[in-house]
């Protein structure tokens, strides 16, 4: 297993487009949601839950996403459809964070969210440590509150990230970072 700091220092997010099988077995994923889970958590809330997405259950996920993609845009060509369709079908797993943050007497629903974005953050460096490649995507679907109850989620919840899985094709590209003189000051 490769040094922790070497580890993060290596973590690149791969395109769905360049995740293929094999994807991570039934102990992998049991392995995964449970480092996932190992997240701060004021209050012992467990504000966050997951959707695992795998096998046909993927394509099934992506119907319902593109039959709401149909209905607001209904001269959407059969590309365009297939794109939609084939969301949660680019990656052999995806996993999808649900944030459950709801307001508390006395643990803030900030502090929740970042909890569950924390289990996000967690399952994707988990899935690099074991030799997967992974990405954190949130796109338009993520935030509409048909496909959400489509897929399952309460009124009071929300996708925190869909977390896609599998073996890199390829290495994955690197992207500058911010040189730290822009994004550090140091107080006093």
């Amino acid at each position: 297993m490769p040094d922790a700091l070497e580890l993060l220092n290596r973590r690149r997010s791969v395109k769905p487009a360049d995740l293929g099988l094999p994807g991570p077995s039934a102990p992998q994923l049991d392995a995964l949601l449970t480092i996932a889970s190992r997240v701060p958590d004021h209050g012992k809330l467990t504000p966050w839950r997951f959707i695992v997405f795998e096998g046909e259950a993927r394509n099934a996920a992506g119907t319902a996403i593109a039959e709401v993609f149909a209905a607001d845009n209904p001269t959407a060509d059969p590309d365009r459809l297939a794109i939609e369709r084939t969301r949660l079908a680019r990656a052999p797993l995806v996993v999808a964070v649900v944030s459950r943050a709801a307001a508390h007497p006395k643990i803030p629903e900030w502090e929740q969210i970042l909890s569950a974005g924390a289990a996000a953050m967690n399952l994707v460096t988990a899935a690099h440590a074991m030799g997967f490649g992974a990405n954190w995507i949130t796109e338009w679907y993520a935030y509409d509150r048909r496909v959400l109850e489509r897929l399952g989620l309460a009124a009071d919840e929300r996708i925190a990230g869909f977390i896609h899985i599998g073996t890199p094709a390829k290495p994955p590209e690197d992207r500058d970072r911010p040189p730290l003189e822009t994004i550090v000051t140091r107080f006093g």
